[in-house]
């Protein structure tokens, strides 16, 4: 049984979520809590964030033992993009892409 958790429309791009959910991945979860809390990057505290989410879902809603939960799956899709008009030379204009993340993490528990 998996016990999930979801954080969408998160102001990240999805690119650079999932570098962050390549660390995490295959993980028990408080190594993973670990790497997450000290890794320099934006991404790292949506994804911590959604991962103890899991485990609580896990905890409570499944009945699963906190202390033998491992990271099964992390997803990480694109969200919709917000466009934005940047001003250029001679009255012309550029567009710019604000792009946003949907990020599912998935724990189990290990056998």
């Amino acid at each position: 049984m998996e016990a999930t958790a979801h954080a969408r429309y998160i102001r990240i791009s999805p690119r650079k979520v999932s570098i962050v959910g390549e660390l995490i991945r295959g993980k028990d979860t408080k190594t993973a809590i670990a790497i997450l809390k000290h890794t320099p990057k934006a991404a790292s505290e949506p994804l911590r964030k959604t991962l103890e989410s899991a485990c609580a879902n896990a905890e409570n809603n499944h009945e699963m033992d906190a202390d033998n939960l491992m990271v099964s799956q992390v997803l990480v899709g694109p969200g919709p993009i917000l466009k934005r008009i940047m001003p250029r030379a001679k009255g012309s204009a550029n567009r710019i892409h604000k792009r946003t993340s949907h990020i599912t993490v998935s724990v189990r528990e290990k056998e």
